[in-house]
């Protein structure tokens, strides 16, 4: 069986030593620039630390330098991606085919490449072209189903990568320029403001109001657990969680849970060791918009219209209303958040006291019998995971044998050292008792004992002190072993080959000469550089095409033949393009 890797989000090196800690098996991580996620960089120095903590557990790291680049920040990257490779990370996540170029021309190190999902990942013949230029890795579309991720999978042999819990971009990924247009910050250079997460109406061309003031355009959280299993039967060979900008409780508790559910279906995993938990883990109780499984298994309801924020886990209704009151039949605890649906909108407030069935809010906020409670924030196990004491450690066997002491890791990995000279011992099953408790004591290292041999009836008299200075040099020998063995592996030579369009346009999102000579190369022309280079925005190029279509959520497929608009809380108003052969809606520049 193929092994498979959990991927997990990190803002910063804490976040990534706790991802590390509650089962993932690599991580991506932004550096100090050129990531598309601006908001969580990181030093050098702080991912150096982070690959040597990682590479004990045979997890690795990965850096995302998946921005659109202009002809000096260009040459920049390339320099960041030789001191990436030279502190030992294990992979870049990139959207500019300038990097690609400069890969081929010999300018960077054997480091891996994955193709970002920014790179608009949604056909076989987009992902053939990525494995017949010898990428490592490609990060697919969100919005494929099951059988078409089936069939990348099995018509290509580079690494398929695909997402598997998090926020859901309603836009193709690297796709998006609607951020751009109306206010300058490019989601292709890191700076999406979320126009997706605004307030619209929807109206048609005689001014009529189908929509007002919803939240059109912003979906809810994808959750694929359910199909994990269909996932690596289909020869996905990562599973990726969305949320650099997530917190660490996040990070902390949707990695334990998709750990635990790789661990439960029997999947081989590439990285080593064992995670001690001391939470149950539940991605209810974290930040969610409400879950969807998007498009895995066809059209499902994946919008939520009625709030951008967190509704959280399902409480249960009001059953009687006091003055300053009310009682539920479910456990709240104070300073719990809860919030409630009302005339279409979401209200939110804090829990003060409880008394049995009793709560009292910090606002009574109109609340009444009948009103069905959502807990966005709980409380209890917020601060059960601020004090978690999950780690993970390496399994260890002891062997004391012919005056050697070994430590064999689960990995197989070894060494040796030689056991002290002492006198005899006046009770030889005592010493060997103190072997065996001291050597299962390995405290707050990253081992635990698996067991402990002792095949030796001439062991010489060792104090206990003795005993465990020998398991502590032991371990750091072991530790040392491991990280001589690990071994990054290589990007393969890239070479240039037919691209699937003979012809491409501002959504090439081309930035740099290199990037337009590497299309070239591939047979492509280059008919126009990206949005980003241009002055103004031209009127009716596309701003956003994606799967999540209004037509389709306001029921109107087959009733209207009028032409629809989107208007913000400005009163801009954005033509509608429907492409209801493929069910997707185009966003236009007015």
């Amino acid at each position: 069986m193929n092994s498979v890797e959990l991927l997990a989000p990190a803002k910063n090196y804490e976040t990534a030593i706790a991802a590390i800690n509650s089962g993932a098996d690599a991580i991506y991580i932004g550096a100090s620039d050129f990531g598309a996620r601006k908001n969580a960089p990181n030093t050098l120095e702080d991912i150096a630390q982070l690959v040597k903590y990682a590479h004990l557990f045979n997890v690795r790291i990965h850096v995302a330098i998946n921005t659109i680049l202009n002809d000096l920040e260009l040459d920049r990257a390339i320099d960041l991606i030789r001191k990436l490779y030279d502190i030992g990370v294990d992979a870049i996540i990139v959207q500019d085919m300038g990097i690609i170029k400069a890969a081929i021309d010999g300018k960077l190190p054997p480091i891996q490449i994955h193709a970002s999902t920014q790179c608009d990942n949604r056909t076989l013949d987009k992902v053939k072209f990525f494995d017949n230029l010898g990428l490592s890795r490609v990060i697919l579309a969100r919005e494929l189903t099951l059988e078409q991720i089936c069939e990348i999978c099995s018509n290509t042999s580079c690494e398929i990568e695909t997402f598997i819990h998090g926020a859901l971009c309603v836009s193709y990924s690297g796709q998006c320029y609607m951020s751009y247009a109306n206010g300058g910050r490019s989601a292709n250079r890191g700076e999406c403001a979320q126009p997706c997460r605004k307030k619209y109406s929807l109206v048609d061309e005689n001014g009529k109001i189908i929509l007002k003031d919803k939240y059109l355009l912003s979906l809810k959280d994808f959750n694929a657990s359910l199909y994990l299993r269909n996932l690596v039967d289909s020869g996905v060979k990562s599973f990726k969680i969305e949320g650099r900008l997530k917190d660490i409780n996040y990070v902390k508790n949707i990695v334990a849970y998709y750990n635990n559910l790789l661990n439960s279906i029997g999947v081989k995993r590439e990285s080593s060791g064992k995670v001690f938990l001391d939470f149950d883990p539940n991605p209810y109780k974290t930040f969610n918009r409400g879950y969807t499984t998007y498009f895995l298994n066809g059209r499902e309801q994946c919008f939520n219209f009625l709030s951008p924020k967190s509704r959280g886990e399902k409480l249960g209704k009001i059953k009687r209303v006091g003055n300053d009151y009310f009682e539920i039949d479910a456990q709240c605890n104070p300073q719990d958040g809860l919030c409630f649906i009302r005339d279409g909108e979401i209200s939110g407030f804090l829990v003060n006291k409880v008394d049995g069935h009793k709560v009292y809010p910090n606002k009574m906020n109109g609340l009444s019998p009948g009103i069905l409670l959502y807990r966005n924030y709980d409380a209890k196990f917020e601060k059960q995971l601020n004090s978690s004491k999950t780690v993970r450690k390496i399994g260890v066997s002891f062997y004391i044998s012919e005056g050697f002491i070994t430590a064999v890791d689960e990995d197989a990995n070894s060494v040796k050292m030689k056991l002290p000279v002492g006198d005899t011992p006046n009770n030889i099953d005592k010493l060997k008792n103190n072997y065996i408790s001291q050597l299962n004591k390995t405290g707050n290292s990253d081992y635990y004992t698996i067991s402990v041999n002792i095949s030796d009836d001439n062991l010489n008299f060792v104090p206990i002190s003795k005993i465990n200075d020998l398991r502590r040099e032991l371990l750091n020998l072991l530790s040392n072993e491991r990280l001589s063995k690990f071994s990054s592996q290589s990007q393969k030579p890239i070479r240039y080959t037919s691209f699937p369009l003979t012809q491409i346009n501002y959504k090439g999102n081309i930035l740099n000469s290199e990037a337009e000579y590497f299309y070239n190369n591939c047979g492509c022309k280059v008919s126009e550089q990206a949005l980003e280079a241009k002055e103004t925005i031209p009127q009716g190029i596309e701003l956003m095409r994606t799967k999540h279509c209004l037509k389709y959520a306001a029921n109107l497929c087959q009733k209207t033949s009028k032409k629809l608009y989107l208007v913000d809380d400005k009163g801009k108003k954005y033509p509608l393009k429907f492409d209801c052969k493929n069910c997707e809606m185009v966003i236009l520049n007015p």
